[in-house]
């Protein structure tokens, strides 16, 4: 599904855009070589390059969705929180023993307050990857994220969490260190907790592992991210003994922002630069703080009891349906 070209990474439904990008480079070279006047043939085919990347990628299937939150280039909760932050300082251990890599957190000051940022964090080659475990967070992983959590709660400093995983760590030792129990505790603790907390979507939230940083007051979610009960691969495993048929599952799963948006479970969609957040990090980063800041200043003029209403209701409210 991803090739590798001039030591750029293009998805399958790129290489038409590549191919005309590659167009224009070669007709710019020769002509260079031949003293050739060739600009307005070449300014035709840059807006002509400009028009297929908003073609396709403002008609995207969930699967391609899918493909661009996977981007090996995709920026990760770790380029977002230095990009963001004015000063950032990551803490490590859950003070139990472990210390995985998979999730990183700490202290921020953010827009001139201090505040508590966490997320899962993947690589951006394969040997960063194995060092990250895919994103995929251990028991560790989340009784870190609590740590932190509690210390923001104590000290009355917002909580900013960034979901980027495909689900969390399914090994045994996993499930021998109580996976499940460490999730659940975090559900729990972060109904509780009396400071404002936002969580953002900034890639692939998959599972129960998307869960364990993502109940709050606001569940924001970026335009070409994903979000859902299980990956499609999995999905079409288990309901049909068949991975192939993963694109079904991901029509049906509704893993799309604007499906999201739809259903009322998502806050609000962040826009992405053409060509998917990998292309401008830096403007996708703008987008992200400036929308933070937003809904920071909103829940900051709350109660706290208004804010634990509001955080109950959001979550009674998924699952709601109306039969006809």
């Amino acid at each position: 599904m991803v090739t590798t070209e001039r030591k750029l990474i293009l998805l399958d439904f790129e290489k038409p855009l590549a191919e005309l990008e590659s167009r224009i480079v070669q007709i710019r070279e020769l002509a260079d070589e031949n003293d050739v006047d060739v600009s307005g043939e070449i300014r035709h085919l840059e807006s002509r390059a400009v028009q297929l990347r908003q073609e396709i990628f403002s008609n995207l299937s969930p699967l391609q969705r899918l493909q661009v939150a996977r981007h090996p280039r995709r920026p990760g909760t770790l380029d977002y929180i230095q990009a963001i932050s004015d000063e950032w300082m990551e803490l490590h251990g859950d003070r139990g023993g472990f210390d995985d890599p998979a999730m990183v957190a700490g202290v921020a000051r953010f827009a001139g307050r201090p505040v508590v940022m966490l997320g899962q964090q993947k690589g951006h080659d394969t040997k960063d990857n194995i060092t990250r475990n895919f994103g995929m967070a251990s028991p560790g992983g989340y009784r870190k994220a609590l740590r932190l959590m509690e210390h923001a709660d104590r000290f009355g400093m917002p909580i900013l969490t960034f979901i980027d995983t495909p689900a969390a760590w399914p090994g045994l030792d996993a499930e021998a260190f109580g996976q499940g129990e460490a999730i659940a505790f975090n559900l729990r603790e972060m109904f509780k907790f009396e400071v404002p907390i936002i969580c953002t979507v900034i890639g692939e939230g998959g599972s129960g592992g998307a869960l364990g940083i993502g109940v709050g007051d606001r569940l924001l979610m970026f335009e070409h991210s994903v979000y859902s009960v299980a990956p499609p691969e999995a999905c079409a495993a288990i309901l049909w003994r068949d991975a192939a048929k993963a694109p079904q599952a991901a029509n049906a799963l509704k893993i799309t922002s604007t499906d999201l948006k739809s259903l009322g479970i998502i806050d609000e969609i962040l826009p992405e630069p053409i060509g998917g957040a990998h292309a401008d990090p830096l403007s996708a980063a703008e987008t992200l703080k400036t929308c933070l800041i937003k809904h920071l200043d909103e829940l900051s003029r709350l109660t706290i009891q208004q804010r634990h209403d509001l955080r109950y209701q959001k979550f009674r409210a998924i699952g709601v349906f109306t039969e006809l």
